[in-house]
């Protein structure tokens, strides 16, 4: 009876082992590691950006520029057509109004205005951007007393400094030298517009 007492006592007491063994197995399941900081960081992987850096601004001095008047009927209008074309190494934005200013020696002057909100104009090597320009010339009805007549435009690219501004001769359609002999307040400017002659292809 003793032995019978001693065997179920063992018996009881290996049931709560086990019981206690199996909780804590089961408690243990689907626990998540934390490193020491405290802060679980799930992985992500790195991400390397694939776009190509912007192109700049253009530059003054890395565009070959021309002015050429333009043959009109009108008495009281001219027009003429100023071109930027890039001649650097590498791809550039003209974004926005050229500076433009023709000089009568140190005395008067007169600016170019723009009109309106250019889109920035993307300049492959080559490539060239053209902006319209129209004056009210000398004896034209309204023309006023302040005029210029000169050879050459101070130019720059859009944003370059004025010190920056480099010497455009005026030139009629058959490349002999002209003048720009305008009156008025402004010399109105016209929106930019890609002009780059579109390339051959072979078949």
């Amino acid at each position: 009876m003793r032995a019978t007492t001693r065997l179920t006592a063992g018996l009881g007491v290996l049931m709560v082992g086990l019981t206690v063994t199996a909780c804590g197995h089961k408690a243990g399941e689907g626990r998540t590691t934390t490193p020491a900081s405290g802060v679980a960081s799930p992985s992500v992987p790195s991400a390397t950006s694939s776009e190509a850096p912007k192109p700049a601004e253009c530059r003054t001095g890395s565009l070959t520029w021309t002015l050429v008047l333009l043959p009109t009927k009108s008495s009281s209008r001219r027009n003429a057509l100023l071109t930027a074309a890039n001649n650097g190494p590498k791809t550039c934005v003209f974004a926005g109004y050229p500076g433009f200013s023709v000089h009568n020696g140190k005395a008067n002057s007169l600016e170019g205005v723009g009109h309106g909100h250019p889109k920035p104009v993307t300049l492959h090597k080559g490539a060239k951007v053209t902006v319209g320009l129209q004056y009210t010339p000398r004896g034209a009805k309204g023309a006023g007393d302040y005029c210029v007549k000169e050879g050459e435009a101070l130019v720059s690219a859009p944003h370059n400094p004025d010190r920056e501004r480099t010497n455009v001769p005026v030139m009629d359609t058959h490349h002999a030298a002209a003048q720009i002999d305008a009156c008025g307040d402004s010399i109105s400017l016209s929106l930019p517009h890609d002009t780059t002659t579109p390339t051959a292809t072979t078949k």
